[in-house]
C-alpha cells in the first residue's frame, strides 16, 4: 500500500491536481476534501494528474466522478492526464473513458488548445 499524496497548483488553464500513491476507500475522501475546497471557475479545467497514482478502487473511481459532478456544477471542465494503464482500463471498462476527456499528460491538458473547448 502506498500513501496517498495530493498537490494542488494553478495553471494558466485552471487548477492542476497531482495525486500520487494509492486511491482507495480510505484515502478517496482526502481528494474530495480537496476538490471540494477548489474553486473552478466558469470554462476553466480542472486537471487530475494521475501520473503517480500505484492504484485505484471503485471508491477512488467515485472520488473522480464527484470531482467531475463538482467541477461541471461550478461550470468548469475537467480532465484527467497521465492515466495508469490498470486505470485506463478499468474507465474503458465501464464507459467512463467517454465521460472524461484523458490527456497524455499535464502538460498537454494544459495547454491553451487542449483547454479550449
Amino acid at each position: 500500500m502506498s500513501p496517498l499524496t495530493i498537490t494542488a497548483r494553478d495553471a494558466a488553464t485552471g487548477p492542476v491536481i497531482e495525486i500520487v500513491g494509492d486511491l482507495d476507500y480510505d484515502t478517496a475522501p482526502r481528494l474530495r476534501e480537496v476538490v471540494d475546497g477548489l474553486t473552478v471557475a466558469a470554462g476553466h479545467l480542472l486537471v487530475l494528474d494521475l501520473a503517480g497514482l500505484n492504484f485505484c478502487d471503485s471508491s477512488g473511481i467515485n472520488a473522480l466522478l464527484s470531482a467531475r459532478n463538482l467541477t461541471i456544477e461550478q461550470g468548469g471542465h475537467i480532465a484527467l492526464a497521465a492515466v495508469p494503464a490498470n486505470t485506463a482500463r478499468i474507465l474503458r471498462v465501464v464507459g467512463l473513458d467517454r465521460v472524461f476527456t484523458i490527456h497524455l499528460d499535464a502538460a498537454t491538458a494544459t495547454a491553451t488548445t487542449a483547454a479550449t473547448r
